[in-house]
């Protein structure tokens, strides 16, 4: 424990180093960073096999964590991306001059020291390192078992030696061990952290949420509807729900729960399926649903129970119910969505408005696949998290809320 604490110490310390870093120098900081993660990629897929071999193959996880060339590269260019993103740090915000004299302006800064805790998930390691980085901050990451090596090989071969080459100290990343004896240190060390997100299940938010005493910015679990209304071009909501459902269905913008209404259904059912025979979507499915799909002869076909409706399911299943009207979709998705991304497709541009309006979430959809919730996708270059919380931070988020406020205040001898 003694030294854990002592690497968050160093950790603090390196801080203060990154956060008056000049935006020239981070940009030379994630350039390197880019470059190496092509440069070691048959380190990196080694040492990622390794993880991969202890996990389960019907463990939807698994995909989370495989790293490939193609995602290294993709990885890479993201880094590059932020690199060419603008400074979020000393903006000012404001400026006014009071009656009395003073001079007030309010500028972004670093927040100092980020840490993140998360899952399964080793291209989080470089996302988080590089967003941090470039907004001047030091970054204490945590994790989890499943990605140890992939995770460590990021760290040592990748984020270390771009630090140090460019004469920085390599203690502005910490990666904290895996042992659960540690999470409480990192949920309590007020000291040394500025802010801290947890990435991953929804026990794990809950978990960080319940526990820690550093300020949290919460992610969220997701949970994503698609609401094919009766005025919808039922080949595009075909289209659109096979791609929030099968392009990857791992991760946390996937498609759950369809909802369609019951006087398109049958005609709606008879196109989707089509999309998904060849990824064996699994329908869990409420009555007239699952009497059409019978009726069809689809094969992977279950019927719903409560509980299928609020699900999330990180796999190539998904639950599916019919529904009267429009209102009645409201009320389904404000009692079962966990506020991440929703989406509707429908002609109707009177009930698209409505519905963008009145749906509380941190992303909402006309004719369009929940998939883009993304912060590279939103032009972010990357992201820290999707956060379905209502302070600070909403949706994907990245450079420009990992920074604070600093109120600057000149005067010329003023006393109150």
């Amino acid at each position: 424990m003694e030294t854990v604490i002592a690497k968050l110490q160093e950790t603090k310390k390196a801080s203060f180093v990154i956060n008056t870093l000049a935006h020239s120098k981070r940009i030379s900081l994630l350039e390197k960073i880019s470059k190496l993660l092509l440069e070691k990629a048959d380190v990196i897929i080694g040492e990622n096999q390794k993880d991969l071999e202890k996990m389960d193959d019907l463990d939807p996880k698994k995909d989370r964590l495989l790293l490939s060339k193609e995602r290294l590269e993709d990885i890479s260019k993201s880094v590059l991306e932020v690199s060419n993103l603008p400074d979020p740090t000393g903006i000012t915000q404001l400026e006014k001059t009071l009656s009395n004299g003073l001079k007030l302006s309010k500028i972004s800064v670093p927040l100092g020291v980020v840490g993140v805790i998360f899952e399964s998930r080793p291209n989080v390691t470089i996302d988080v390192a590089i967003l941090g980085l470039f907004a001047g901050s030091a970054v204490v990451l945590r994790g989890g078992s499943d990605a140890q090596h992939s995770n460590m090989v990021l760290v040592k071969e990748v984020l270390h030696p771009a630090l140090e080459e460019l004469g920085l100290p390599k203690e502005a990343i910490y990666l904290m061990p895996t042992q659960r004896e540690h999470v409480k240190t990192l949920l309590e060390a007020q000291q040394y952290i500025d802010i801290l997100i947890p990435r991953g299940s929804q026990s794990l938010i809950d978990f960080v949420k319940e526990n820690a005493k550093v300020p949290t910015i919460e992610t969220g679990a997701g949970v994503c509807h698609t609401y094919v209304e009766k005025t919808a071009d039922l080949q595009m909501a075909a289209e659109i729900v096979v791609n929030a459902k099968t392009q990857r269905p791992s991760v946390c913008n996937s498609l759950d729960t369809i909802l369609v209404d019951k006087e398109v259904a049958k005609d709606f059912i008879e196109k989707v399926i089509v999309g998904f025979l060849p990824f064996e979507v699994e329908i869990f499915a409420d009555k007239t649903c699952f009497d059409i799909l019978s009726g069809l002869g689809y094969p992977f076909l279950s019927l719903a129970c409560a509980e299928d409706f609020g699900r999330e399911f990180l796999s190539q299943k998904c639950s599916m119910a019919a529904i009267d009207s429009f209102h009645q979709a409201l009320e389904h998705i404000s009692k079962h969505s966990s506020k991440h991304s929703e989406a509707i497709v429908t002609k109707d541009s009177q009930l698209a408005e409505s519905f963008l309006s009145l749906v509380d979430a941190a992303a909402v959809y006309h004719n369009a696949s929940t998939r883009f919730t993304d912060g590279n996708e939103f032009g972010l270059g990357a992201e820290i998290g999707i956060s379905t919380q209502k302070l600070h931070a909403r949706g994907p988020f990245a450079l420009e809320k990992l920074t604070t406020e600093k109120w600057i205040v000149r005067g010329e001898g003023q006393i109150r």
